[in-house]
């Protein structure tokens, strides 16, 4: 048994069942829009964070609703987390206008102005500029936002990595990272691309402070992304994350996933987040298997809501496509 279902679990007992209902949700919608792709109903690329759901629902959870989200190609789960409908999540997966999108993102780019979620990004560390960005709009306009940008261990080999790393440290500006390290960048062992498999080492090169947290226990990830963000927020600069995690699908639909031993994936399978919180809060009298099972029923009536929803949604006109690419020069 793993040594974290033996650990109490820290948090009040509505923050404990808000997250396992966050990770439910995540699951549930994830589930669905795999087998939607299979019937064709989206298409395009789609990156499942199926395993990965304690590193959304526990970090987004220390956030406040001012502070600025920028996320990954697989980000569903931090939009659902972050307050973006669940609806309008799946009619953007559909490429219908109601999504909030538009229709025009699909599932790598999410956006959601009124929670604050700029964007999913289909560029691997594509976010991380931006992120600096909004952190040093912040820091000029006085304000005491923070910026969390996620993003996979893969991004760690990017230049922008470090050039955001090194900027954020300089400026000592409000950012937090947080590094997904789910161990395979696409189709690639950490090993096989990183001569420093220690991400963390990587980031305090900048003089940047670090913390490591099981990404597969939701509490401990959330209880180190309480402390960074209060940290950051305290104005002692960036602080870098990194959420050991793992994908139980492959890369994307496309990825006929080869490169992983079948027997590496279920030993993760047995550590798996949902069941890791669930059996602890279980063993401590605090959650019933009746309660979590209608935790689990709620969570597929709200994504058969938002499949109904999208499904009755609408295509943009065709006379709408040139709407936002330019505008009309001033007169």
């Amino acid at each position: 048994m793993n040594e974290t279902l033996l650990s109490p679990v820290t948090v009040a007992d509505d923050v404990a069942l808000g997250m396992l209902r966050d990770m439910l949700r995540i699951r549930r919608f994830e589930e669905r829009c795999a087998d939607l792709y299979g019937q064709m109903k989206i298409r395009g690329f789609l990156h499942l964070y199926i395993g990965e759901e304690a590193v959304a629902a526990g970090a987004v959870r220390a956030l406040l609703p001012g502070d600025n989200v920028v996320a990954t190609y697989r980000e569903h789960g931090h939009a659902l987390v972050r307050g973006v409908r669940a609806d309008a999540v799946m009619a953007e997966m559909y490429g219908k206008q109601e999504g909030c999108s538009r229709g025009r993102g699909g599932s790598m780019h999410l956006f959601d102005a009124a929670t604050r979620l700029f964007g999913g990004n289909a560029i691997v560390g594509g976010g991380l500029p931006l992120a600096v960005g909004l952190a040093l709009a912040d820091r000029m306009q006085g304000t005491k936002r923070v910026t969390a940008v996620f993003f996979g261990e893969g991004a760690v080999a990017e230049g922008a990595f470090h050039e955001s790393m090194n900027l954020a440290a300089l400026w000592k500006l409000p950012v937090v990272f947080f590094c997904e390290n789910n161990f395979y960048a696409m189709g690639t062992a950490l090993a096989r691309s990183e001569s420093q498999t220690d991400l963390c080492v990587k980031a305090a090169a900048f003089g940047v402070p670090t913390r490591k947290a099981d990404g597969m226990d939701v509490i401990a990830v959330h209880a180190a992304a309480s402390e960074a963000v209060a940290q950051v927020r305290g104005g002692a600069g960036p602080v870098f994350v990194e959420c050991q995690t793992y994908r139980y699908r492959a890369h994307s639909m496309f990825d006929p996933d080869l490169y992983r031993d079948k027997a590496e994936v279920e030993a993760w399978k047995k550590r798996g987040p949902i069941h890791n919180l669930s059996n602890r809060l279980k063993a401590e009298g605090r959650l019933t298997e009746e309660a979590f099972l209608e935790l689990d029923a709620e969570a597929l009536r709200e994504v058969e809501a938002a499949v109904a929803f999208a499904e009755a949604g609408s295509w943009e006109p065709v006379e709408d496509l040139a709407r936002d690419v330019h505008t009309e020069a001033a007169r």
